[in-house]
Formats: structure tokens, C-alpha cells, sequence
């Protein structure tokens, strides 16, 4: 296996969750599926969980009733957040995953081998095909070391942000390996591999080992557990070093993962809102270490002190230590347990007011609201700024670091997932009136005229193409409707123009595409009449996505014609089916007369893709089902 080679893996589990799985049953009956063919599936509603009106209670009986039909297991709104859920319930050392979340590699906390990817990437797996996808890099990160008090997981990763910012993992797995380990939770190790998906890497990986075997463990599932680790004296195509008693409190500054600094140096910044909880900090740790900070303690008037809890076990455990009733007594606001204000599914912050979150990201407008200021911190950050009013480094307070434990046992909640019938012929789908069809594309065009609808810069990520929050994701199965709020947050006249233009091009810059796995973001601009991205670069996911769904991915071949499109440029393609049915490496157009080219770095596989105006019609062609 040859880094940058396109390879297929066998899939033993698949995860979905409610932004993203109502797409992918769709695609499942697109695709005729009588039931899944993976070892275990999975689907978790986590993130649309405010029923302000029937629209995402419909979505929730839709993803119960394709549940039962395809073969998958249901975990319901309250259950908690998709990942540690997934990990408490089913993860397993040495199988892959592979979800339609980018945090999905959260999962590598266990020693499993779990991939975010496009929605219908996703279905294809849970109809038995391999995932396709380039081999990566494998990235060693040898691990010395202890945190000292008041560093925790949280700023790991936070350092690996600050070396190597949002792209510093393109094309690579990152395997954490060294002696550093044996001080680092299997929650921990989760913090870490979930967001190493904002060092843009393909997943991390982490070796099953004592601790692995401690969570199964307690959570009952100590049979499940098996060693793995990587071969002694092995060889990594990158190496890293870090020594976890050399780090200190650090932060993200908005708004990017990437833009990290130490606490110390933002210490006094005004703060409106502390919020724990989200994906990135799941564990019973990143919620106990706040509760004893504010025991017997009150934060500071003007914070709104937010507890997000990741699972309905967690908060059974912090009930029973007594820990949510000192949460409660500091004048903390407790909210149901799943994403919320992560994906801006409420708690959203006041305008421009700052706001530290244990979330994994802080992208503009994610939070809910247009003129935000989110960073990113560890719980102990968080809390600590909470009780002064102000961004503080936890080191200076007046107290010690209090110590907290992991229980040995928790409560299991095997009863609240819902196992699928044996047989789901017999089940019908129930769709709502807001769950509409997906809507057929058609092949791509031999010669091509499309205008320049919109350039936009670097690190543009899918939060920007295709928001999430509370106005927009409730229309996650209804494509007409959500189309309207393509780059809502760049330029909402996107959506007309792109309308009354027809075919168009998206011009990019680097890492475009980055964060969420959103197929949203490649379904909607095409069907608003995307036909070709051209970009300095796209990240992984999106890439695939807009493969998928019979959008051309162009690059630069030289970063300077980035600087010649412009708003409004038209440009002429022609020749394009013979080019990519030939095998052509390069694309070329022009522009005002002057020819211009462009790299795919499509296999021949995708190339068929989206000759086929993408994979579902592309599936069909080859079983001869037509539409």
C-alpha cells in the first residue's frame, strides 16, 4: 500500500447520526437495499434534538421505521452524543468504522480503525461495498511524559493544533505510540482522535492496551477487549515527539482550531459563556474535574456557565456522586444530553460576546450566532474562566487540582438502544412531509460554459457552504429547501444567483471544504448547478463528496491562475467526457482566449463516477436498474 494509492477496505461497522443518516436511508432506498450487510450498524439521534415544530420529530420517526427496515440499530433523542455512545455500546478493538461524522475517529481511542466520510460513502458500506479512499501517510507521535495539573487532554491536542494547524494532517493516519500512554485515559485518548479530525487527517489511532481494556471494562464489555499495538522497532512515514509534562494550559483563538495560543497570553479577555460538553470532551473526567472546581463556589455573574452532558450514563454517573448537584448549585444550565450548541442547536452566544467551549470546533457562525467569538479550551479552562468572569489561566486560581477518579462500573443503558427485527421486510418508511426524494442529477456534459458564481479564500470549511443550527438543519431531507442557505455565511446571494445562472464553477483556495462531514455541502450547490470546484486544495471528506454526487474537483496546476479567476470569469471547457474517459491527468479550459489547466487526481473508478453524474446513478447504470 502506497501512500496516495487508491485502496478499498472491508467496513465491520457503520455509525450514522440524525444530520447526517436521514440522507443515508434515502440513499438506501435510492439504492434498493433490502438490509445492511456490515457486522453492526448504528444510528444515533444526537444533533437535531429541539422539536420547535414537526420537522424534526418526523425526521426522528423516519430514521426509527428505516431502522427497522434496513437491519440497524436505533439509539433515540436524550441516549447522548453518537461517539462515546458508539464507544460505550459497540466500539471494538481492531474493527473499522466508519461513520457519517467527521469526529467519527474518535473511535481510534479504542484501537479501532474508524474513517469519517461522506453520507453516501456510508450506504455504500452498509450494502456491503468496500470504502474506497487514498492510503495515507502513517504519522508516529511518540508520547513521554505526564500532564501536570491543570493540562489535560484537551491541550494535547490543542498543541498538535498549534505545531501543525488545520491541514497539518492531510493524507496521513496518526498513530500515537510511547510510553506517555500508560498516563493517558481511553477518554482521554478519545479528546485526542476526535479532533484529529481538525488537523485534517484521515483518522487516529491508538493502541489497545491496559486502559482500553479498564473502559470496556466498566462499561461491561471486558470480553470485547483485545491487544493491539504496532510491531516493535516499526517505521512511520512521519515521526513526531511529545512530551505531555512540557505542555501547558493552551487555547484556540477564533476563529480556527488552528489558531492556538497559551491561555496565559489571552488571560483577562472579557467572557460571556462557558460551555462544557460536545464530542470532543465526553468523558465522566471533563465534566467531574468542573464540578469539583465549583464545589461550594459560585461563577461569576455575567457568565452563562452551559453543561452540555454527552450521554444519558454520564448523567446518571454525576448524579449518583452528587457531582450535577454541585453543578447546578454554581448557577451552571444544564441541557439534554447530546450536540447541541456544538452543531448551534441552541446556547448560542451573544453577538460578539466570547465564548469558551470544550467543542471541536469554532468556525465562523457555528455556533448559532453570525458574529460570534468562540474559542476552544480544556474543561478546566473553561471552568476556571467561568468562576472569574474573565479567560483565566487555571493555574492562578486559589485552590488545588482537585483529584477525580473514574468509576470502576457504570450504569449500562443497553435497554434504551433498540436492536432491529430479525426481518424488516414487512416495515414501511415513515416520511413526513418534509422528507423529500433525492433529486436525480444527470451525466456530465462533453463541453461546458459555466461563469465563476463565487470565489472565496483559504480554509473555507462546510460550516460556511452549507450552515447547521436551528434555521437550516431541521431541512436536512429536504433538498430544495436547504439549497436556500448554501453559503449563507459568505454570500447569501449565492443561492438566486446560482439559480438563474444554471451550470456554474465555485472557485477555492486551500484546504476547501474543511470540518464536517456534511454531504449537504456537495449535495445542495450541485443541485443549485454546481458543475466543477476548482481549488488550491479540498479537504478529504468533501472532495469525496463532491465526487459522489457528480461534481468535477479541479486544483490549480499553478497556484498563480488562482489570482486570474475572478467573480464573474467564464470559462469554456470542451472535450471533457473524451479527457477523463482517456485518462487524461489534466483538464484544460479557457479563459478570454488563454488556456488554462487544471489536475483531478481522479481514479479511474471516480472518473466513471462522474461521468455518471455521480454514484448512485453510476450504480444503477452497472446493475441495469435504470432510475
Amino acid at each position: 500500500m502506497e501512500p496516495g494509492e487508491e485502496i478499498q477496505l472491508r467496513i465491520d461497522q457503520t455509525l450514522t447520526q440524525d444530520a447526517t443518516g436521514t440522507m443515508v436511508m434515502l440513499e438506501l432506498e435510492a439504492l434498493g437495499l433490502d438490509r445492511v450487510k456490515t457486522e453492526l450498524s448504528a444510528q444515533y439521534v444526537d444533533h437535531n434534538l429541539i422539536q420547535q415544530d414537526f420537522r424534526n420529530p418526523d425526521d426522528h420517526r423516519f430514521l426509527y421505521s428505516a431502522c427497522q427496515r434496513y437491519g440497524v440499530w436505533f439509539s433515540g433523542p436524550g441516549n447522548g452524543v453518537s461517539h462515546p455512545v458508539h464507544m460505550m455500546h459497540f466500539g471494538k478493538p481492531g474493527r473499522s468504522l466508519l461513520g457519517s461524522d467527521s469526529h467519527t475517529p474518535a473511535a481510534g481511542s479504542l484501537g479501532m480503525l474508524a474513517i469519517g466520510a461522506g453520507g453516501l460513502d456510508v450506504a455504500m458500506a452498509m450494502a456491503g461495498e468496500p470504502f474506497v479512499t487514498n492510503m495515507p501517510e502513517i504519522w508516529g507521535v511518540r508520547v513521554t511524559g505526564e500532564l501536570p495539573d491543570w493540562v489535560s487532554a484537551k491541550d494535547v491536542i490543542l498543541e498538535m493544533l498549534r505545531r501543525h494547524d488545520v491541514d497539518g494532517g492531510l493524507g496521513r493516519i496518526i498513530e500515537y505510540h510511547g510510553p506517555g500512554l500508560k498516563n493517558l485515559s481511553a477518554m482521554d485518548r478519545h479528546v485526542i482522535a476526535n479532533m484529529g479530525a481538525e488537523l485534517g487527517a484521515t483518522t487516529t489511532v491508538f493502541p489497545s492496551d491496559d486502559m482500553t481494556r479498564a473502559f470496556l471494562k466498566a462499561h461491561g464489555r471486558e470480553d470485547d477487549w483485545e491487544a493491539l499495538a504496532a510491531d516493535g522497532g516499526c517505521a512511520y512515514d512521519v515521526e513526531d515527539e511529545l512530551d505531555l509534562s512540557e505542555l501547558e494550559p493552551l487555547i484556540a483563538k477564533p476563529s480556527s482550531p488552528g489558531n492556538v495560543v497559551p491561555v496565559r497570553e489571552v488571560a483577562g479577555e472579557p467572557l460571556y459563556q462557558a460551555y462544557i460538553g460536545s464530542s470532543a470532551n465526553p468523558g465522566y473526567r471533563d465534566f467531574a474535574i468542573c464540578a469539583r472546581m465549583v464545589q461550594g463556589r459560585t461563577v461569576h455573574p455575567s457568565v452563562s456557565y452551559d453543561i452540555n452532558p454527552t450521554s444519558r450514563v454520564l448523567l446518571q454517573a454525576l448524579t449518583q456522586e452528587g457531582l450535577l448537584g454541585d453543578l447546578l448549585a454554581s448557577g451552571a444550565r444544564l441541557h439534554q444530553a447530546g450536540c447541541n450548541g456544538c452543531i448551534g442547536m441552541g446556547q448560542a452566544p451573544a453577538t460578539g460576546q466570547n465564548s469558551l467551549r470544550t467543542t471541536p470546533r469554532n468556525f465562523p457562525g457555528r455556533s448559532g450566532t453570525r458574529e460570534d467569538s468562540v474559542w476552544l479550551c480544556s474543561p478546566e479552562t473553561a471552568t476556571a474562566s467561568a468562576l472569574r468572569g474573565e479567560i483565566t489561566d487555571p493555574r492562578t486560581l486559589d485552590f488545588d487540582y482537585p483529584a477525580v477518579a473514574e468509576p470502576e462500573e457504570f450504569a449500562t443503558s443497553w435497554k434504551l438502544l433498540i436492536e432491529p427485527p430479525e426481518d424488516g421486510g414487512g416495515v414501511e418508511l415513515i416520511k413526513g412531509p418534509n422528507i423529500k426524494s433525492l433529486p436525480d442529477f444527470d451525466e456530465l456534459p462533453d463541453s461546458l460554459e459555466v461563469p465563476v458564481l463565487l470565489k472565496v479564500g483559504d480554509h473555507i470549511s462546510t460550516d460556511e457552504i452549507m450552515p447547521a443550527g436551528t434555521r437550516v438543519l431541521p431541512y436536512r431531507s429536504n433538498i430544495p429547501e436547504i439549497a436556500n442557505f448554501c453559503f449563507d455565511q459568505v454570500d447569501d446571494s449565492y443561492p438566486e444567483r446560482a439559480r438563474e445562472a444554471g451550470s456554474h464553477a465555485v472557485v477555492g483556495g486551500r484546504d476547501y471544504g474543511q470540518g464536517s462531514s456534511r454531504e449537504h455541502a456537495a449535495i445542495a450547490p450541485r443541485y443549485l448547478g454546481l458543475r466543477v470546484l476548482i481549488a488550491k486544495s479540498v479537504a478529504r471528506i468533501h472532495w469525496q463528496n463532491l465526487v459522489l454526487y457528480g461534481v468535477l474537483p479541479l486544483r490549480f496546476a499553478s497556484d498563480g491562475d488562482y489570482e486570474r479567476l475572478d467573480q464573474g470569469s467564464v470559462l469554456k471547457f470542451e472535450g471533457l467526457r473524451e479527457a477523463l474517459e482517456n485518462g487524461d491527468e489534466t483538464i484544460q479550459a479557457t479563459l478570454d482566449g488563454d488556456t488554462l489547466e487544471f489536475e483531478h487526481g481522479l481514479s479511474e473508478r471516480q472518473r466513471q463516477i462522474i461521468l455518471a453524474g455521480g454514484m448512485i446513478p453510476w450504480v444503477r447504470a452497472k446493475s441495469g436498474s435504470g432510475s
